[in-house]
């Protein structure tokens, strides 16, 4: 909605402003909040609409029910309150200089155009005109300031000279030729990098069930559907979909992103995220680094039928294991995971793939538990570990590959990773 002013503000002004707090750095990464601001937009400026309610815009834009419980889930309301904040810090930041703002007023979610307010202007503090010439000590100000304006040069002059010096430092791969040969697909890349994290009440929701959940049931929500028109007694609906309300991570899982992150602490393309909050758009087009398997981390059904080393999940025992779809010989097809009193037995996979749309590149990190998929991202930035898996690649050049880890940790000894199995594309 645009307000009235002695300029006039028409519509396409209104949605080139849009389109610029859009792609701004507050939600340019916030694939979810750029939609939301769109879409109420677009509604208001082409649509014509003056009033939107939140049940259409849960339906719309996050995919609820067309007729679902707003008191029960709060989504709308969560994500506009984090909308106008982002708003408000373009307006307060690089969006500054525009004439132009809006604002999503509380209680509504139709944005409203206005000018922004010019300060008031006071008169012009008048400048005396010198009689005489400045007698020496008048001219003191003078020379502070031209002493001060040198200093400014000097100063620039010697951060240009520290950038330019910076810039022929060794690359941060010298000496580690390994990890050299392949995390700048990932760190290097042109392309923002996007690290998902798992979702861990996810799989505490299948855990409870029993059932597997696809990643269109995960999406849409639809997992939740069906808990509400299952058979189960009130109260474990009433649990299982409070659980589904939480985000919850592991904490190796965690740990795997901090060792990406420590490769390259300066980069300004890799992002971490949720999977809960990741979206379809942004997996074809990014490079992504997901973390879990499917089980924990629905995004990975996107690759599920080409991996050749699968971590599934024994319901009755209640046991996640490896399954091998196409054993070579001395393999086993099934690797189980074994504990005793004196060492802890793990399995993990290390995928690299390319994207579903095969214009960026993917990494998959799981494990049997928390942690055998620390100790994979151990290996995976390990220049030791890496090294002796290199040694293996008959390629001249990095090729797309899966690994089959082992993992073992003895009492009051850190985990060790073994190469089981592995294939190369």
């Amino acid at each position: 909605m645009c307000a009235q002013h002695k300029d006039e503000i028409n519509p396409k002004m209104c949605w080139s402003l849009v389109e610029r707090v859009a792609a701004s750095p507050h939600l340019k990464r916030a694939s979810r909040l750029r939609e939301f601001l769109l879409y109420v937009a677009g509604k208001s400026l082409k649509g014509g609409f003056v009033d939107l309610h939140e049940q259409e815009l849960g339906h719309d834009v996050f995919g609820r029910d067309l007729h679902y419980d707003t008191s029960q889930d709060n989504i709308v309301r969560v994500n506009a309150t984090e909308l106008r904040k982002r708003i408000d810090a373009f307006f307060e930041g690089e969006g500054a200089a525009e004439p132009l703002i809006f604002e999503i007023p509380r209680g509504s979610y139709t944005p409203v155009f206005r000018w922004r307010a010019q300060p008031e202007k006071t008169a012009p503090t008048p400048i005396p005109v010198p009689q005489a010439s400045p007698l020496p000590y008048q001219r003191v100000p003078l020379i502070l300031a031209s002493a001060l304006a040198l200093l400014l040069a000097v100063i620039s002059i010697v951060l240009w000279w520290q950038n330019q010096s910076l810039r022929k430092t060794p690359d941060r791969w010298e000496g580690k030729p390994a990890l050299g040969a392949f995390w700048p697909r990932f760190l290097n890349s042109s392309r923002e990098t996007d690290i998902i994290l798992a979702d861990t009440s996810f799989a505490f929701i299948e855990d409870i069930t029993k059932q597997r959940y696809t990643l269109t049931d995960y999406l849409n929500r639809d997992y939740i559907r069906q808990i509400q028109s299952s058979d189960s007694s009130s109260d474990r609906k009433a649990d299982l979909t409070l659980i589904a309300t939480r985000s919850n991570g592991s904490l190796g899982d965690f740990r795997v992103a901090q060792r990406i992150r420590s490769l390259d602490p300066a980069s300004t393309k890799l992002f971490m995220e949720y999977a809960r909050e990741y979206t379809a758009d942004s997996v074809k087009r990014n490079n992504v680094i997901l973390i879990g398997s499917q089980i924990s981390n629905p995004w990975v059904d996107l690759f599920y039928s080409e991996l050749a080393f699968t971590i599934e999940k024994d319901p009755v025992l209640d046991q996640s294991f490896v399954k091998n779809v196409n054993p070579h010989p001395g393999e086993q097809s099934l690797y189980t995971v074994v504990a005793s009193p004196d060492a802890t037995v793990g399995y993990s996979i290390i995928a690299y793939l390319p994207n579903p749309s095969h214009t960026a590149d993917a990494l998959i990190i799981a494990g049997t538990n928390s942690q055998a998929t620390d100790a994979a991202g151990e290996f995976l930035s390990s220049e030791s570990s890496m090294e002796q898996f290199l040694k293996k690649i008959p390629a001249k050049q990095m090729p797309y590959f899966e690994i089959l880890l082992k993992t073992t940790r003895l009492s009051g000894t850190p985990f060790s990773a073994e190469v089981v199995a592995y294939r190369t594309y």
